[in-house]
């Protein structure tokens, strides 16, 4: 059964809309300049990221490596040539300048049936913090095709991108996107994906750099039985704003998602955003759903804004909850170490090691893995050491 099969589906798919959520177009005209008075840029430093939101040419400034094992088909298409629209459409500014200045998709296509042992990986170095760089990316997982799939970004850019995924029936596919950018960059993104009927997809955001780092997730079903995992680690230093945003739109029946954020600050004004949203729409009975964000604020000066929402238009679901905490320290657990003789400073560690180590082994990829560990021993290090800020 496809979504489309589902009595009065096209119905509820035209007639939902919301403030989180503005209408999608191409058309960049439908998307002006923000004002920061729109709900969906009240959090954002718009003179900070102001470069992103001004129609420019890509300068480069940004190489793309690609490590693909063989018979993965990669091309690089012009705009129109690529199925650009049948998954992504942009929703904001950024995502609709990311495709108009996009002159080559890089398009990736895993066969049916095939099961990669290794990830695929694309680098992405920029190495100018002044100039603009578009990029566009399409990923199909196939029926029954099994992959993961790691974007890799860092050095200096003003980095606008869209990815496009598309997860055909019985597919699994797991997508990383690490942003740990030097910290003059600029990087607006937004990742939208599709599940289909019974296919498992796992998307994980890390983001440790950059000077602003402004994401978009959404996540829709094509048929039943899809199942969606949100996964994010964030680490915010002093000046640095990281922002997240969620939209699972449950839109076909028995489908499953669960999202799960965390994230800690340091700094002077370092600041989180991370924005959740669930749509249960009427046709989408016998799901179910849970999102959750954790925040550490680890020092004074740092600020963290969570939001969840929860949408729910039937009550004929497994269930439904979300959850959002923001604090420091678990006093309890820090006095159950001191107590047994643990240094204080690496008591301090060893509880947002546990934090976040739990995240980062459900990427499945040993040497990611052992990174992102390396890297958040690294920003503790800054913390114990007693600096606001996290030099790269």
């Amino acid at each position: 059964m496809t979504v489309t099969d589902v009595p009065n589906v096209s119905a509820a798919l035209e007639t939902v809309e919301s403030h989180l959520h503005p209408k999608p177009s191409f058309d960049l005209a439908d998307h002006p300049v923000p004002t920061g008075r729109e709900e969906v840029w009240r959090f954002t430093p718009l003179h900070r990221i102001r470069p992103l939101l001004d129609e420019q040419p890509d300068a480069g400034g940004v190489e793309f490596t690609l490590e693909a094992p063989d018979g993965i088909a990669r091309e690089n298409l012009a705009p129109r040539q690529s199925p650009r629209g049948d998954v992504l459409v942009p929703g904001d500014r950024p995502a609709a300048l990311a495709d108009a200045g996009c002159e080559r998709a890089l398009y990736l296509r895993i066969p049916a049936g095939r099961e990669l042992a290794e990830p695929i990986r694309l680098r992405v170095e920029g190495s100018d913090a002044a100039a603009r760089s578009h990029a566009v990316h399409v990923i199909v997982a196939e029926p029954n095709s099994s992959a993961t799939i790691i974007v890799d970004h860092g050095g200096s850019a003003q980095q606008l991108e869209n990815v496009e995924i598309d997860v055909q029936e019985g597919a699994r596919l797991t997508f990383v996107s690490i942003q740990d950018w030097a910290d003059d960059a600029l990087h607006a993104g937004l990742h939208e994906a599709r599940v289909g009927k019974d296919a498992t997809f796992r998307h994980v955001n890390v983001s440790f750099g950059g000077s602003v780092v402004r994401l978009h997730t959404n996540v829709s079903y094509a048929e039943t039985g899809g199942e969606a995992e949100l996964y994010g680690v964030y680490f915010a230093d002093a000046g640095q704003h990281i922002e997240h945003r969620l939209f699972v739109d449950h839109n076909a029946p028995a489908g499953k998602s669960h999202v799960d954020y965390r994230g800690a600050l340091q700094g002077d004004h370092a600041h989180s955003v991370w924005v959740g949203d669930v749509l249960i729409r009427k046709v989408a009975e016998g799901i179910e759903t849970y999102e959750t964000n954790r925040n550490l604020v680890l020092t004074e000066g740092a600020r963290a804004d969570s939001v969840p929402n929860l949408e729910i238009e039937t009550g004929e679901i497994l269930g439904a909850g979300h959850s959002s905490t923001t604090g420091r320290f678990d006093d309890e657990h820090l006095f159950y170490l001191t107590s047994r003789g643990i240094d204080p400073v690496e008591a301090r560690r060893l509880v947002v090691m546990g934090f976040f180590v739990d995240i980062i082994r459900r990427i499945g990829v040993p040497d990611v893995e052992e990174r992102l560990v390396a890297e958040v021993e690294r920003e503790l290090t800054v913390v114990s050491t007693g600096s606001t800020g996290g030099a790269r």
